[in-house]
């Protein structure tokens, strides 16, 4: 993109004053408004008022003001900042500049005071409109005053400063009493000031797009910037929608499609003059509503009407309505209305603690517009179709169970006895559970080690193709039903899914998705990370399908794949080009959440999302039957509540939220790389560290902190990448265990709670509740813990953990030959080992060491049962599975103080020698060395599993 008719920072301050003592402060070139502006933009106004406050009190202000760099800089950073933002603007931060450059400073102090009270939030404005005799400033104040939620409104279209008054002045004009929102405008004169608008200010909700705008702006944004709007420009697609031949037409619909690419949430409205006919024709499936430019009211009515369906919560609603009506209870709950806790001399304390709303909003019926769960019909069915447009889904359950029950469900919907899933063995064990729920037979996936870590990475997709293939060889494709991922995974690598879909599904067009998204919720309300959601994928995917563009591409390479015979050519073609699906492939997708990880939501609370082109004929009935089966009949009604007013949150403000997390985690990064003793004694792991190289592509370490624009190529193009939201630390350098780490140094001490830590690392996980202040909290413990460790030791005397003395991560072994039909293919029959497993008869209990004679001595037991550390969640063993030697050595060093399955007085549960262990070892005798064989090495007792790299 050109940048010509951009001007520079001395063009924009030398139309506002005469050069003065100010003009000549020097200060280095301006390097643009950055990506992300909302910390920059509260650190100015903070600063100006701290500032000009000293200079007020200062005996020579003057001299003071031309002195002090930091306030200028805050001035030039705003003045193009407050283009972009509702309620002051460009014109009055120049106005403020002005009243310092001739002394007025108690009047500039008095105009920065108004800006921080409105963005702090958190006292109302003492000031009445009657105070001042500004126009403008009296509209300021008497906005700050309203208390209503307010919203902003982008509209696009060169204007002069007339017209910009006289439009704000006709908001407040149209305002009503009754109106339960207020919304101010934000007015930009070009395409790339709207795109850099709704990257950088989150309180737009709505875009009114008048024709007369202009392409490019003239305001000094960053390098990073203007790379992002270009990228956000570029990446429309043709097969989004048809569009116009006509020039003008076609500039309307590029920068409709990119901001709604950009912000799916905005409200579009387009503003014209004339021809408003002929442009309905093209634009009705961009715009929500077309407008000539007098029907200014009809246009205030339809932003106001629009937040209000956001905004509303139906069930949320009802539960308030529930707890306000007088009603008789008899029925079940003694706890509902507060009956058996409020007239108790014993309990009081819960009502104390919880306050008495929970306890009216307690009920066992269905009636008054509470809905039903199991069968919904009015209210809880609206806040599940709301939350389905929220995350681009065509269908959206509420689960109270959380994911792990979510996975059951869509498991045992989809699949049943003899079919195949395709699933990462270290997904969390709710789909392992589900596998010998349903019969389905697993194949288990194995992601790339991180050995040195003690974690696992994700399943390359080379991995998946060449299983799916090796099933088409052996004749069995038509068995695989479905394919399992974790996106993203615990410690944060995220697939590309829409890639791994269309990939998978040039081989096998009906394959059915299952992406579990438990920590990947939020992912939905950023620019970058929305496009690597389940649902977001299966949109463009399924668009891109019924191009003509991917028809003609898709018949191409099929002459590529196939010999003249119809026979296909060999594998090493189909894992080295990337597959087209065929046009009529079927896109089945389903992702399942735990929003309560991630964004507000009471504990449990989950959502299975939906994008299934065979949802009628093919799932709608099993998938109710299946919710059924695991939904609770007594639901718990505030969660739900929670996950309706959840879904308001997320819509309204979820990309403010978002961004100001990601912000932060990247500003934890990188306090931690540049303080000195943090350096010395952490390593933040970047994508260096946890993603090799074939994975991660040319990209950098850590994106987000090179700018959105370098987070958007990654996101883009690599095969994963790393969540900035969470930062692995590892920690070998300070000689303590992950587990200690985590319990004695930060929670026993200081009240850091963390979740999942390995043996050399400990994971420090952010959300949209993380603040400036926890940050800085953290960084300040991390401080205190690195000081005590270097004042307690001998940094040359500390044990550090090499990496090398860790045993290696285990693969999955294989099955057992008598839970599989076909040793050359890695399925097996989970859920005959399970249940075999519960029988006493059938089991002995033995302790590690006296199993690992066994395996020493030649022997291959097999479990009986699920064996699962917890953190992080997934099975190192399953029913069925061959216990190696490696899997042994990797429990016996394993620091988590949870593990299912394990009983440490009794030791691991396996099937008894007589049956599945020996007829194992005669298998072992009479197998043919082929690829499938195991192998052994003159340097250990033991046979060993060929290790997949």
């Amino acid at each position: 993109m050109q940048n010509q008719a951009r001007s520079t920072t001395e063009d924009l301050t030398t139309t506002s004053a005469s050069p003065t003592a100010a003009d000549r402060v020097k200060l280095e070139t301006d390097p643009g408004m950055p990506s992300t502006t909302w910390r920059m933009r509260s650190d100015a106004w903070e600063y100006l008022l701290f500032a000009v406050k000293r200079l007020v009190h200062s005996p020579n202000p003057q001299e003071a003001y031309a002195a002090d760099t930091e306030l200028h800089r805050s001035l030039r950073a705003l003045e193009t900042i407050e283009l972009y933002w509702a309620g002051c603007g460009q014109e009055y931060v120049r106005s403020i500049r002005q009243q310092l450059e001739t002394g007025e400073h108690k009047a500039a102090l008095d105009r920065i005071a108004r800006v921080v009270t409105r963005q702090r939030g958190d006292q109302p404005s003492t000031e009445s409109p009657d105070d001042v005799s500004d126009e403008s400033e009296r509209l300021m104040i008497a906005d700050d005053n309203d208390p209503r939620p307010r919203f902003e409104v982008l509209v696009v279209d060169e204007m002069s400063a007339e017209e910009r008054e006289t439009m704000r002045k006709d908001v407040h004009r149209m305002r009503s009493a009754a109106d339960a929102f207020v919304y101010d405008f934000v007015i930009v004169p070009s395409a790339e000031d709207a795109i850099a608008a709704v990257l950088t200010n989150p309180n737009i909700l709505a875009c009114v797009v008048r024709p007369g705008f202009s392409d490019k702006t003239r305001q000094p944004l960053s390098k990073d910037l203007l790379e992002t709007i270009e990228l956000a420009s570029s990446s429309i697609q043709s097969w989004t929608a048809p569009r116009s031949k006509l020039a003008h037409i076609q500039r309307v619909v590029g920068l409709a499609d990119t901001l709604a690419r950009l912000r799916p949430e905005l409200d579009l409205y387009l503003m014209a003059g004339a021809h408003i006919e002929d442009l309905a024709r093209f634009l009705t499936r961009r715009f929500r509503r077309v407008f000539r430019r007098e029907d200014r009211f009809e246009l205030h009515l339809s932003l106001l009407r629009r937040v209000s369906h956001l905004y509303d919560t139906p069930f949320f609603t009802a539960i308030q309505d529930h707890a306000r009506r007088p009603v008789g209870v008899f029925h079940a709950l003694p706890i509902a209305r507060g009956g058996s806790v409020v007239t108790s001399k014993w309990i009081r304390d819960l009502v104390d603690f919880y306050g008495l709303n929970l306890l009216l909003a307690e009920t066992s019926a269905t009636s008054g517009g509470l809905d039903s769960l199991l069968a919904p019909v009015h209210t809880l069915k609206k806040a599940q179709d709301l939350a389905a447009r929220a995350y681009g889904a065509k269908h959206t359950f509420f689960v109270t169970n959380g994911t792990s029950t979510a996975n059951k469900i869509v498991h045992q919907a989809l699949t049943g006895p003899g079919d195949i899933v395709m699933v990462d063995r270290n997904c969390h064990k709710s789909h392992h559970h589900s596998l010998v729920l349903t019969g389905a037979k697993p194949a288990y996936l194995e992601a790339y080690p991180l050995d040195e870590f003690a974690f696992y990475g994700a399943v390359p997709l080379s991995s998946i193709k060449e299983l799916l293939l090796q099933y088409r060889a052996a004749g069995r494709l038509d068995e695989v039903r479905m394919i399992t991922l974790t996106n993203c995974t615990f410690d944060g690598i995220v697939y590309d899914p829409e890639r791994v879909m269309e990939e998978c599904l040039a081989i096998k067009p009906d394959l059915v998705f299952l992406w579990d998204e438990a920590w990947f919720a939020f992912a939905t309300f950023h620019p970058i990370t929305r496009r690597r959601t389940a649902m977001a994928a299966a949109k463009s995917l399924e668009a891109r399908l019924s191009s003509s563009e991917h028809e003609s591409a898709y018949h191409e390479q099929q002459k590529r794949l196939f010999n003249e015979d119809g026979t296909p050519v060999s594998d090493d073609v189909w894992l080295e080009e990337r597959l087209i699906p065929a046009p009529d492939a079927k896109i089945r997708v389903y992702a399942t959440q735990s929003t309560h990880k991630t964004l507000t939501a009471l504990r449990q609370g989950s959502m299975i999302h939906v994008y299934d082109a065979e949802w009628k004929r093919d799932a709608e009935d099993p998938f109710h039957e299946a919710y059924m089966t695991h939904t609770s009949t007594s639901p718990n009604y505030q969660i739900l509540a929670s996950l309706d007013i959840g879904r308001r949150q997320v819509e309204l403000e979820g990309f403010a939220l978002v961004q100001r997390q990601l912000d932060l985690a990247t500003s934890l990064t990188h306090s931690i790389a540049r303080h000195p003793l943090l350096r010395r004694t952490f390593k933040v792991l970047t994508a260096t560290e946890l993603i090799p190289h074939e994975f991660r592509g040319a990209g950098r370490p850590l994106p987000h902190r090179d700018g959105l624009a370098a987070m958007w190529n990654a996101w883009e193009h690599a095969e994963f990448v790393v969540d900035p939201s969470r930062i692995t630390i590892e920690i070998s350098r300070t000689g303590i265990d992950g587990d200690t780490f985590k319990h004695d140094y930060l929670m026993d001490r200081y009240g850091i709670q963390i979740n999942k830590t390995s043996r050399n690392t400990v994971l420090f996980m952010t959300n949209i509740g993380t603040t400036r202040s926890a940050i800085a909290y953290l960084l300040e413990v991390l401080v205190k813990v690195a000081e005590r460790i270097e004042e307690n030791v001998d940094r040359d005397a500390i044990a550090v953990v090499d990496p090398k003395d860790l045993p290696p991560l285990p693969d999955f072994s294989e099955f057992s030959t008598e839970f599989t039909d076909d040793p050359s293919l890695p399925d097996g029959d989970m859920r005959s080992a399970f249940f075999r497993g519960q029988k006493r008869t059938e089991v002995d209990y033995v302790m590690p060491n006296e199993l690992s004679d066994r395996v020493a001595a030649g022997g291959l037991p097999v479990s009986a049962g699920f064996v699962t550390p917890y953190p992080p969640g997934f099975p190192v063993l399953v029913p069925g599975q061959v216990i190696t030697r490696d899997v042994l050595d990797f429990m016996a060093v394993l620091d988590t103080r949870e593990i299912h399955g394990f009983d440490a007085a009794r030791g691991y549960r396996i099937f008894k020698e007589s049956t599945a262990a020996l007829e194992g070892t005669a298998a072992l005798e009479n197998a043919a060395p082929d690829s499938k064989s195991r192998s052994f090495d003159p340097q250990e007792d033991h046979p060993r599993l060929p290790r997949k790299k």
